[in-house]
């Protein structure tokens, strides 16, 4: 199995989680519930960004390899917030390019690549553009983007489009299951919204 995480679990004071979970390579996975069903928390405890209640030893493989112990910086996964979470101070071109400059690569070959893979989003033209200047839909497609480029081993999108209007949410939706089919990313995403769950997932996961 390309990706697995077992014994997820957390409790607060009226809810508890005891969540595990299977994925394929390729496949998109997304985790419908109400707020405060513990979705977000999964997703930031497989990210590594929060830590799981002690006496419940966590487990998580990524492509073949053990990642419950690494910092989140090694763990090979992309995050795609609910705000975009955008560089404002960075146009279109260098928030998509951070990644890559970050990693080592030179700033000209960094934006070149950028600029060529902002194609994919239907942002032909968006390079010099700020984060102030978009709309909440193309912010997104910036965010996807910026995370995708980068190759992650796993991309977790939480609640990405949840700020957007619903009609704007649902054609989103269809373009990110595009996006996962031609760019080939497992993703694990989640939503409140069930018809923008079945819109895009291969396996959905009730909470």
């Amino acid at each position: 199995m390309y990706f697995s995480v077992k014994n997820i679990h957390k409790t607060w004071e009226s809810v508890t989680v005891d969540f595990s979970l299977e994925c394929g390579k390729g496949t998109m996975t997304c985790l419908l519930g109400a707020s405060g069903s513990g979705k977000s928390t999964i997703l930031n405890i497989i990210a590594g960004l929060e830590q799981n209640d002690d006496g419940f030893p966590l487990q998580i493989e990524l492509d073949g390899q053990r990642i419950d112990n690494l910092p989140p910086a090694k763990r090979g996964i992309g995050m795609v917030f609910q705000s975009g979470a955008l560089f404002n101070h960075l146009n279109v071109v260098d928030n998509v390019a951070y990644g890559l400059i970050s990693s080592g690569m030179k700033k000209k070959h960094a934006r070149a690549k950028a600029s060529e893979y902002l194609h994919n989003f239907n942002l032909d033209g968006f390079d010099k553009r700020f984060p102030q200047t978009l709309s909440g839909g193309e912010k997104q497609r910036v965010a996807l983007a910026r995370t995708l480029i980068v190759n992650p081993k796993l991309v977790l999108l939480d609640e990405p489009f949840s700020a957007l209007d619903t009609d704007l949410r649902h054609k989103m939706a269809a373009q990110l299951k595009e996006w996962q089919k031609k760019l080939g990313f497992t993703a694990i995403m989640v939503t409140h919204d069930e018809n923008e769950a079945v819109a895009v997932a291969d396996k959905i996961c009730r909470m």
